[in-house]
């Protein structure tokens, strides 16, 4: 079986075989072409010295044809510089762009299988990359050289069998020892990588953390973790640099004994005639070129096991079900065109009907935190909200529901079939999410937005309309246009969880999922929010099925059921004013949440307002369409 990293490697040559083998031969010429230096010089010696016999001309012939040759190598270079990046560039978007792929729409949840951090993941798509399109770019510079040591020792041994075999066998040590190395590199490779993904990662934290730092006064701490870091980082750095440093000397030094070896057995050869002056500037010609062949085989020697690395790291990001088969495949690289037509992926246009669990179990780790066993419908036209105490299990569910967490057990099913994998299944259109955490990018709102949707003006403008988002926009002094900093910092809470809302809103899914959106609004605004909401579902502007996960009286007094989760499991399912009559824990939320608005002062109801019991009944419900099921 073919091991993964040359798998990988034998992909990125295909990314663009013309480009690959094109520029490859222009280098392997680049290599070649100092055979025909060599031999010229042997001519030009031997006939200064007298060796042979000629006139002017043929020396001056002799010139031209040198600077021929030398002029020829520099086409070469510079043809091969020209040629070359479309293939290194096309391999690095390739391996990025698979890798990508599989984080945003293969199979399973992408958060099983994310590193612990951002900085480390950036670490992998920058350093892992390079590393494997480096082994492959090293494949040439080795094929070239190797020709070129194949020809120049026939050609010296036709001149001297015993000086030619001599410069061998320092390299066959220098190959040996490289060996020895390559599993020592390998290991230290990887802890390197690791560590400096580490302080990458910190580093990122530390911009991004920088307010609470501040705030609670732990700058030197900080800053003594990231010395720590740097040090730990340091001394991997250090080790990985000195087996690689190792490595070349001991070319080198092979190199330098081969030199040597081939002087002191020329000299007494020259003296007795044997070996002539025009001999001696060729074998002092090749020689330099000779060492490039064992540098190059000892830095492909280490690259192999650092391709190794790479090939692994980058392939823990992917799906299980995926490996370097699905890492290296060529995804489609267009070079100075548009992708062709039909390349794009069609958006799903089946209707909601009904969306189901059934046994949907969710764990998380070996804490038994999660949900057991939640049997769910959402029918279509239906608000269903989820609700309960703080790790109830509330966020988990509706995550893995969209199969942004994995399931233990349980099924999914829309419009009665069953969703073999949630999160491909349930994307735009049939599906948006707007999260319990905001996420915006240091870009403008316009990008934000529409991160890459196809939506015009008038149906950007609907959104922010229905997100209550308008007011916010014209005061803003670029409008759309205006950037938003690093995690939208330049804007507010309640503008950063409306901005998201929009983002969902403007992809005009089937379901709508919400996650504890209105935590940073008023009520007032949460108010509007729901009702516009509300209004463009009624004229078919809007998703019709909502699915928000809230403990907040706005979104329950609008819901046609709610689903109460305790400690994971659902505790009741129904109405508000039934569940207001039967179910103990909705009775204890209701009044803790009529507590918290009385005390914001917010207008919000009492804390006696609602309690328990069928002549105490929830307020009445916004009429929405009729459910279908």
């Amino acid at each position: 079986m073919r091991s993964p990293v040359w798998l990988v490697v034998s992909r990125l040559i295909r990314v663009s075989p013309g480009r690959y083998y094109g520029g490859g031969l222009l280098w392997v010429a680049l290599w070649v072409t100092p055979l025909l230096s060599g031999l010229v010089l042997k001519g030009l010696f031997d006939l200064l010295s007298g060796e042979r016999a000629a006139g002017l001309d043929a020396a001056l012939w002799l010139c031209a044809a040198f600077v021929a040759v030398e002029a020829l190598r520099g086409f070469f270079f510079w043809t091969g510089v020209i040629v070359w990046p479309y293939w290194w560039i096309g391999s690095e978007t390739t391996l990025r762009a698979n890798v990508l792929r599989s984080v945003l729409s293969a199979r399973g949840p992408a958060a099983s299988r994310l590193p612990h951090s951002s900085g480390e993941a950036v670490s992998r798509f920058r350093d892992d990359v390079t590393d494997l399109v480096s082994l492959t770019d090293r494949l040439v510079d080795v094929v070239g050289a190797l020709l070129f040591t194949i020809g120049a020792f026939i050609i010296m041994l036709r001149i001297d069998p015993v000086i030619t075999l001599v410069l061998v066998l320092p390299m066959v040590v220098v190959l040996i020892l490289n060996r020895v190395l390559s599993a020592m590199i390998r290991r230290v490779h990887a802890r390197a990588k690791h560590l400096g993904a580490v302080v990458t990662s910190f580093v990122g934290e530390m911009f991004a953390g920088v307010l609470a730092i501040k705030t609670a006064g732990a700058e030197p701490a900080v800053l003594e973790r990231l010395r720590e870091h740097n040090r730990r980082r340091r001394t991997a750095a250090v080790k990985d640099r000195l087996l690689i440093d190792l490595a070349d000397t001991s070319t080198s030094a092979g190199v330098e004994v081969s030199i040597g070896l081939v002087l002191l057995l020329a000299a007494p050869a020259m003296r007795t005639g044997e070996f002539t002056v025009g001999d001696f500037a060729l074998f002092v010609s090749y020689v330099g070129w000779l060492t490039m062949l064992p540098r190059f085989l000892g830095r492909l020697l280490y690259r192999i096991p650092q391709g190794a690395v790479a090939t692994e790291r980058l392939t823990r990001l992917m799906a299980p079900h995926e490996s370097s088969d699905d890492l290296s495949r060529r995804s489609g690289v267009w070079f100075h065109q548009d992708a062709p037509a039909g390349s794009a992926p069609a958006r799903p246009a089946d209707k909601l009907v009904l969306l189901e669990s059934r046994g949907l179990t969710i764990q998380h780790g070996d804490g038994g935190r999660g949900v057991q066993d939640v049997d769910l419908r959402v029918p279509h036209g239906s608000f269903t909200v989820v609700t309960g105490a703080v790790g109830a299990g509330k966020t988990t569910l509706v995550r893995g529901l969209l199969g942004l967490l994995p399931a233990e057990d349980g099924a999914i099913y829309w419009n009665g079939q069953p969703v073999d994998d949630p999160g491909t299944f349930l994307v735009p259109d049939r599906a948006a999410y707007a999260g319990q955490v905001p996420r915006l990018f240091s870009d403008t709102l316009r990008e934000n937005l529409l991160l890459g949707w196809e939506a015009d003006d008038q149906q950007l403008a609907a959104a922010i309309h229905q997100a209550a988002l308008e007011q916010d926009l014209a005061a803003m002094p670029d409008g759309l246009a205006t950037m938003m900093g690093p995690r939208g910092v330049r804007l507010s809470g309640g503008q950063v969880q409306r901005a998201t809302a929009a983002r969902a809103l403007v992809r005009t899914p089937e379901l709508l999922v919400v996650d504890d959106l209105s935590s940073a609004l008023d009520v007032e605004t949460e108010q509007l929010l729901w009702q516009r909401i509300d209004q463009a579902a009624k004229a078919g502007r809007g998703p019709a099925t909502l699915l928000v996960v809230s403990h907040r009286r706005a979104a329950l007094t609008r819901a046609d059921q709610v689903v109460v989760l305790d400690r994971g499991r659902v505790v009741g399912t129904g109405p508000l004013p039934e569940l207001l009559r039967t179910c103990p824990e909705m009775r204890r939320l209701w009044r803790e949440e009529g507590v918290a608005e009385a005390e914001q002062g917010d207008g919000g109801a009492g804390a006696g307002e609602g309690v328990a019991g069928a002549a105490d009944p929830a307020p009445e419900r916004v009429s929405r369409p009729a459910p279908t099921s």
